[in-house]
Order: C-alpha cells, then structure tokens, then sequence
C-alpha cells in the first residue's frame, strides 16, 4: 500500500498533521461551493427564473440524500482509521468491503424511495405549479446518480479513515469542471434544458466515483479486497451501522430544521427570506474552516484511540478547537464589518441589505465560538466511535433550540424575524456546554479500550 498520499496521524505533531489533513477538506468544500453556484448561474442564463426557482427546489432534496450517503459511510472512516492507528491492516478490508456493499444497497433503496416519493414533497415543499414540471423533470433524472453519490462517499470515507485527505479535493476538482462542462454543452449548446442539467450532474457523479475507484486501485487500498469482505458480516456491518446511522440521522433531522426555519422566515416576506437566504449562504461560507478540521479531527481521533494513544487523542481535540477559532474568526470579523456590503453583491434593494446585514451581525457574531466547541467536540465523539452523543447533541442543537426557540420566539411571542435571528445566535451556546461535559468527564475514554492483539475491532468486538 503506498503512503506518499497518507498521513499517520498518530505520530508528529498535532497542529501540523492536523492542519495538513484539514486544508484538502476545507478547498474541497470550497469548490464545491464554488460549483454549485456556477451550476445555478448556467441554469438561471440558459433554463430563466423557473428553471431556476425549479433547481433551487430539487436541490434541497438533493442535498438532503447527500447527506444521507455522507453520514451513513462515516462508520467507514472511523472503522478503518480505528484500524489504520492499530495497525490492524487485514480489518481494513472487511470494513471496505461492507461499506461498498451497504452503500450499494442503501442507494438502491433510496433511488427507488425517492422516485416514489419526490412529487409529494415538492407539494409539501409549496413548490408553485407553474415549475412544477421542470422540478419534476429534473429530479427525475438526478435520483438516478444516488448509487454514484453513495459510491463516491464511500471511496472517500476510505480515504479519509486510511489518512488520506488529497484525494477528495481531486476528485471534487474533476467532477466541477467536468459538471461545469456538461452543463454548458447539455442545457446551453445542445438545448437539452433542465433535463440537460441533470445529466450532467448524474455524468460528473458517475464519472468522479470511477475515478475514486481507481484512484483508490492504483494505490494499492483495494488490492487486499477480497470477495468475502464484500459479503455483508454481522461484525462489521453492526459497527458500521452503529456509527454511520447516527451519523445520517443527525446531517438529515439538521437539514430538515433548516428547511423548516427557511419556510419561517419566507412568511415574513420577500425581503427578509431574500435576505435570509443570502445570508445563510455567507454563514455557511464562514462555518466551512471549522466543518474541515472537524472532518480532521473524526479521523485524527480514530486513528489515534486505535493505537491506544488516548492523549494524543484529547490533544486533537483541543487543537482542532483553537485552530477552527484562530481560522474562523478573521472571516467572521470580515463579515460583521462590511454584512451590508457583502449583502449588496448579491442584491441591491435596500430593504433585503438592511435585513440582510441584521441577520449577519446576530448569526454570525459571538455565536461561533460556541458553535465550533460543539461541532469540533461532536466530531471528536464521532472519532471515538460515539456518534450517538454527537447526533443527540446536533438534534438538541438544531430541533429542541433553534426550531424550538425559532418558534417559541418568532410565532409565540411575535417577535418575528428578529426572535427568529436571535434564535439562530443563542442555540450551539447550551450543546457546546454539553460538548465540554462530555469531553472532560471522560467518558469517551471507556468507549475503546487499548488495542489487544486478538481484538477485531478496537471497541472489543470478536
């Protein structure tokens, strides 16, 4: 297995191997971002305002699904990284293999759950009639690259658990471009419409998972496959499950509060949602420094607790904290200084600037150091093999708090967009509390005891 393009994280030092992993991540996320606008841009100029309104739709279901695949490998990474820090080579195959199969499986399911169910959440979703046809159309096509979106991740959730972080920021790089491409060709050149902008999605989905597929061939990752690794086992698939479900459940209940919060804010009107949504997306762009080095952190900690080093362990944990807050702050205060300026590069009416820049200064101020405590320490305990304490804290945090206190303080109280804004800022302050307690009372400790030479897994099962 070549290690030119790994990391052993579990030896060097802690802020370099840590910031090394997590810089690929962070421009990954960033291109993605990046891609996603210029998809939207090549519809809104070749399809107009329904196709994009109609995109825009489909893509929250979309991202949902997304989601979906992204949690339910993560058992995968931690599985091997655990394996990986204890130099339990012959394991890794097992886990590979059954996360090929389940995802696989999984997308299957899901391709023919969401053929059947689209049409009735786009109603649930208000979608208006008038693109309804072009929303429908549309996700049509894209629920056929479910088993590439899930075959993606899975290659990736190897890479990541192996130590290997350049990979993915490849593989995103190719299949922008290439989407980018097939988008011009298909919906602008060819004429083909929103059913061209959904083949080139599906083209660019298929094509960037072969490419992991190989990627990962060529270096030596699947060469010790077998076909009986690719047999779903009770004692790999169970700890996959463990760890993986938890994992989708907390990224799609997540997604879910947004949607629900967006359709709050739309029924305060077309300014505020207008502003809202800009804002979202800028607050998003400031959170992306602190979702990489927890991506790191995830298979830091694995590896790590794999080889039984439980401080190095903690010392992750405490790094991926203070770096997260040394990146995240400069973009926070950036944003806070020039909101109504950075709001005006997306619309000009005063009014969505106002609300805009409102929104920007109480979502995106004091509230992300709590916020980065708790995603950093969330993905620590997913790193140990706890993903439930890391989904149940994200659900409190997204449900109980800022759908809650959204309307509690926006509906019942009639405070409206404001009570809804100050609902976003206060809501990680009580998880990240909870975050703490977990991680300095220790129990993560118990959770994977040190690694013995005839354990399969490092949580001791046979």
């Amino acid at each position: 297995m070549k290690q030119n393009t790994m990391f052993d994280l579990t030896s060097g030092s802690v802020p370099k191997r840590l910031f090394r992993f997590a810089l690929p991540l962070f421009l990954a996320n960033i291109l993605q971002s990046c891609y996603s606008m210029a998809d939207m841009a090549v519809v809104g100029n070749f399809v107009g305002s329904g196709g994009l309104a109609a995109a825009a739709s489909a893509s929250k279901l979309l991202f949902l699904i997304t989601s979906l695949g992204s949690g339910l490998t993560m058992g995968g990474t931690v599985l091997i990284a655990h394996s990986r820090g204890g130099g339990r080579r012959d394991q890794i195959w097992p886990a590979a293999g059954n996360l090929f199969t389940g995802s696989l499986l999984t997308a299957l399911a899901i391709t023919i759950f969401t053929l059947l169910v689209y049409p009735s959440v786009f109603q649930f979703m208000s979608v208006p009639s008038e693109i309804m046809p072009l929303a429908s159309s549309y996700m049509h096509i894209l629920c056929f690259g479910t088993v590439f979106v899930f075959g993606y991740n899975a290659c990736c959730a190897i890479l990541r658990g192996l130590g290997d972080s350049s990979g993915p920021l490849k593989f995103v790089a190719f299949s922008s471009v290439l989407n980018i491409l097939l988008d011009l060709l298909l919906t602008g050149v060819c004429g083909f419409g929103m059913q061209g902008a959904a083949l080139a999605t599906v083209f660019s989905q298929a094509a960037s998972c072969a490419v992991a597929v190989i990627y990962l061939w060529q270096r030596g990752m699947l060469k010790g496959l077998k076909r009986t690794d690719l047999c779903l086992q009770k004692r790999v698939s169970i700890p996959l499950l463990r760890i993986g479900l938890p994992s989708a459940v907390q990224m799609s209940v997540l997604n879910l509060s947004y949607l629900l919060v967006t359709g709050m804010l739309n029924g305060c009107g077309v300014a505020v949602a207008a502003a809202a949504g800009v804002g979202l997306n800028l607050n998003t762009f400031a959170a992306m420094p602190c979702w990489a080095v927890g991506q790191a952190v995830t298979t830091m900690t694995g590896q790590n607790l794999g080889a039984g080093n439980i401080r190095r362990a903690a010392s992750t944990a405490k790094t991926g904290v203070w770096m997260s807050v040394a990146v995240t702050a400069p973009l926070v205060l950036i944003i806070q200084i020039f909101a109504p300026q950075l709001i005006g590069l997306f619309n000009a009416d005063p009014a969505v600037i106002r609300e805009g820049a409102y929104y920007l200064h109480l979502c995106c101020g004091l509230n992300f150091l709590p916020y980065t405590v708790m995603y950093l320490l969330d993905s620590f305990a997913t790193g140990t093999g706890d993903s439930r304490f890391a989904m149940l804290n994200a659900l409190f945090q997204s449900v109980v708090l800022r759908l809650g206190l959204s309307v509690l303080l926006g509906n019942v109280l009639g405070w409206g967009y404001p009570g809804i804004c100050l609902a976003e800022a206060v809501s990680p302050i009580l998880p990240a509390i909870l975050g703490l307690g977990y991680f300095f009372g220790g129990r993560w400790k118990k959770t994977l005891p040190p690694p013995k030479a005839d354990t399969v897994w490092p949580n001791g099962n046979k």
